[in-house]
């Protein structure tokens, strides 16, 4: 009898062991992924963990509005997960508070994340002073969406290609709707981005001085601003942001013709241009100050970066090369269509043979970030817009509008100067 307790508590023994020994051999990684993207790369976990079966992949969603406290209060509590999706204008920030680390080294090893597979302006946003912070996941950027009926109607077969033409056609259209209240673009002060496409486009530097002083007043940018006030001046856009308060409804009825922005409004436009609507709308690259088509636009997306106090960096770059993969990129794109960042999908027929994609596909040749500072979102969303709302009510004139701005920008990175000014003298 005590033989056979002694054997049955001895097997016992050795299954409780073995189930610690089981659960120790596994490691949990942390992952934090923002707004919708955070369901449906839980969707993406099982192949990986069936992949990688030491690991496992806890997923937490973050909603995009709170996202930014909610990863600076854990950060500061030492509490961050061991890899994360930043929008790529947030890496400057998380990598100047020391939040995430450098991946130059495991890309040197990396078979996957390898710089030649994706476009040269989306890459660059991910690096600060020569080191890589981030791996592009999802890309965007933003051209023109058009009427390519209305165009037609003024004698444009094809979309503007420079801003002659640009001008030239809002004008055309323009006197063709007679005294209708209708616009042939949509120019939104709420919106920084198509100012700073334009100062860019016309070869404006941003900042200056190691991006530690504005440089709004500079010729090149003041004459790109004066060229998208133009647009106002002659009534050629709305006044305000009021009086679109659906951009869809307003595309369709002809309210305006063209308008700037991004991949996500692709499904949008479908849903409303419908009918006998369907084959009277597309997207182009922008246009150019010059014959240099297509202009510049903004690299936009978001990024996978590590956390700099990680226990896991191996296995979260497991991770992070998993989801660079073509094969996973393009399963994440089947469930959240953004757009994949790896280069070579693009030769697939779902974006070759996609007739709105193919304009995208021109535009991300020529992306470049915006300013790697950790301060760009205060100054876009915060100055920017308030200068151009100020100058197309014509408050101020575009000269007296961009010293202002300087000025504004200059104390915004009064902090990072006095950064710079310590790191020289140390």
């Amino acid at each position: 009898m005590l033989n056979k307790l002694t054997y049955i508590f001895l097997l016992l023994l050795i299954m409780i062991n073995g189930c610690a020994d089981n659960k120790s051999s596994v490691t949990v990684i942390d992952f934090w992924a923002m707004g919708a993207e955070g369901e449906y790369v839980q969707k993406l976990v099982p192949a990986f963990e069936k992949l990688n079966p030491g690991i496992k992949v806890k997923v937490q969603m973050v909603p995009w509005t709170a996202a930014q406290e909610k990863l600076i209060t854990a950060f500061a509590s030492n509490n961050l997960p061991d890899a994360f999706q930043l929008g790529n204008t947030w890496i400057p920030q998380f990598s100047a508070i020391g939040a995430i680390d450098k991946l130059d080294g495991l890309i040197e090893t990396s078979k996957i994340v390898i710089k030649e597979n994706y476009f040269d302006g989306i890459w660059e946003t991910n690096v600060l002073n020569g080191y890589v912070y981030g791996v592009p996941w999802y890309i965007d950027t933003r051209l023109l969406y058009y009427r390519s009926d209305i165009l037609k109607k003024v004698g444009y077969e094809t979309p503007p290609k420079t801003w002659e033409e640009l001008f030239d056609v809002s004008k055309k259209i323009k006197e063709n709707f007679g005294k209708q209240e209708k616009y042939p673009i949509y120019l939104p002060t709420n919106e920084f981005a198509p100012f700073v496409i334009f100062g860019l486009q016309n070869k404006a530097t941003i900042l200056k001085d190691n991006d530690s002083y504005g440089n709004f007043s500079q010729k090149e940018f003041v004459d790109a601003f004066k060229y998208a006030m133009s647009f106002y001046e002659h009534n050629l856009t709305p006044l305000g942001i009021s009086q679109v308060t659906n951009i869809y409804q307003a595309f369709r009825d002809e309210y305006i013709t063209m308008y700037i922005s991004g991949p996500w409004n692709i499904k949008e436009f479908q849903k409303w241009m419908t009918g006998v609507y369907a084959d009277s709308w597309n997207t182009a690259p922008l246009p150019s100050p010059d014959d240099t088509y297509p202009g510049l636009s903004l690299a936009g997306g978001a990024s996978l970066v590590v956390s700099k106090n990680s226990k896991n960096k191996e296995k979260s770059w497991r991770f992070i090369e998993y989801l660079s993969q073509k094969e996973t990129q393009l399963e994440f794109y089947n469930l959240s269509s953004d757009l994949p960042a790896v280069k070579s999908l693009w030769e697939e027929p779902l974006f070759k043979e996609n007739k709105y994609m193919s304009a995208f596909y021109q535009q991300f040749q020529r992306v470049v970030p915006t300013p790697k500072v950790p301060e760009w979102e205060q100054i876009a969303f915060w100055k920017i817009q308030q200068y151009a709302e100020l100058t197309s009510r014509k408050v101020l004139s575009v000269e007296d509008a961009m010293k202002k701005l300087d000025a504004e920008v200059n104390n915004i990175l009064e902090k990072r100067r006095w950064l710079l000014a310590k790191g020289k003298n140390q």
